[in-house]
């Protein structure tokens, strides 16, 4: 027998503590983590900035999706890349520079460098995903990302993201993506950046 398909959802505003939990958790050792944020109270900094981008951000467009447990969550930015509510924004604007501290302006940079590599047709961008570490391995990162994929080859419409490390680009790969750039950071060069594109399926 095989085991069950994990139930995916789309967030709602309940899960925002859960789901930013998960992705604060998932990846303890990422580097981009530790260049992006500085280290006084990085944690709490990281546990801030999903909550933002994946819980209210992603909630509000609906283009956040769990598992029903919030043990796997993947968000995404839709095609267009539409401007949030004006009062989500305001909350955007005020908390996301003091969450990345004296590194803001790097990152920014760096947001835009990975950007060069995105597709010039509208497409959705995979913002974050991840896993419970005690859940690793069962394919529920897979299993978050699959309902985008899907709308995706049905829509006719590419998928992206940015990469900082060789894993996340092989399980990229293993999803269809390909990759169309890699560079290093703004300013300090310190982290490698690759931009990986997922045609539609059945283009």
């Amino acid at each position: 027998m095989t085991a069950a398909e994990p139930v995916v959802r789309l967030a709602q505003r309940r899960d925002v503590p859960r789901l930013a939990a998960t992705l604060a958790a998932a990846y303890p050792d990422y580097r981009w983590t530790s260049w992006a944020f500085p280290e006084d109270g990085r944690a709490q900094r990281v546990h801030r900035w999903h909550e933002l981008v994946a819980g209210l951000a992603g909630v509000d467009a609906q283009t956040t999706w769990v598992t029903d447990d919030c043990a796997a969550v993947a968000t995404w930015t839709p095609p267009g890349d539409p401007a949030p509510a004006a009062d989500l924004q305001a909350v955007l604007d005020r908390d996301l520079p003091k969450v990345f501290g004296s590194r803001h302006r790097v990152v920014q940079a760096t947001d835009r460098i990975a950007a060069a590599g995105r597709p010039e047709t509208p497409h959705w961008w995979l913002v974050s995903a991840g896993t419970r570490p005690s859940q690793r391995f069962a394919g529920l990162s897979r299993a978050v990302v699959t309902p985008v994929l899907d709308r995706c080859d049905a829509d006719g419409v590419p998928a992206a993201l940015a990469a900082y490390t060789s894993g996340v680009v092989h399980w990229a790969e293993a999803l269809g993506f390909v990759v169309t750039q890699s560079t290093r950071s703004a300013v300090d060069h310190e982290l490698p950046v690759w931009t990986l594109v997922r045609p539609p399926r059945g283009a």
